[in-house]
């Protein structure tokens, strides 16, 4: 782990692990999703049904217990109030496939969430990729801006970071993607 990091080993469904994990925290970062037997979208589910949101009701419960007051969640386009501004193609594939397992957990922790009385965000990542952002970082409210196919997990990570310390998107849920360079474009910058 990076220097200033503890590695707490555990798993988010021991509410007990989660306990270790929250000693001193000032802030939760949430970056779950639910396992398949392979990338495949029509795989086999690996986790329970509402392994998220039962992740997210008990880490509320530990931030109540630890007065912890902020907490960013990242899913993906399509989950919560985002439905509504995905194409069609790409709502039928969630719907046919086991991603809509994973979609409907999003969902869950979604509304548990936006429920509790704590200082969220909700943010809504297109296509995760583990290549070197393609542009700046942009975020926008879903439906009011046309994002991006991709965007770096590393670029996922800061966004979470800085929300956690800036609140700019606090009780929102921004979607965030890569903004392509223009082709000739100066790579360096």
């Amino acid at each position: 782990a990076p220097r200033g990091v503890e590695v707490v080993r555990g798993t988010p469904s021991s509410i007990d692990d989660l306990r270790r994990a929250a000693e001193g925290a000032q802030a939760v970062a949430v970056a779950l999703n639910n396992g398949r037997a392979s990338d495949n979208p029509w795989a086999k589910p690996t986790s329970p049904p509402a392994f998220m949101t039962d992740v997210a009701r008990d880490t509320l419960d530990v931030m109540e217990e630890n007065g912890i007051g902020r907490i960013v969640v990242v899913s993906a386009l399509g989950v919560g109030d985002s439905w509504r501004t995905i194409n069609p193609l790409f709502k039928a594939i969630v719907r046919g496939s086991n991603i809509r397992h994973g979609y409907r957990d999003h969902d869950g922790v979604d509304e548990v969430i936006r429920a509790s009385d704590v200082d969220w965000t909700l943010v809504r990542a297109v296509a995760l990729t583990d290549k070197p952002p393609t542009g700046p970082l942009r975020a926008a409210e879903a439906g009011t801006e046309r994002p991006g196919l991709a965007v770096s997990r590393s670029e996922v990570a800061r966004f979470l970071l800085d929300e956690i310390e800036q609140g700019t998107w606090t009780r929102r849920a921004p979607v965030i993607w890569n903004e392509r360079r223009a082709r000739g474009a100066d790579q360096s910058a």
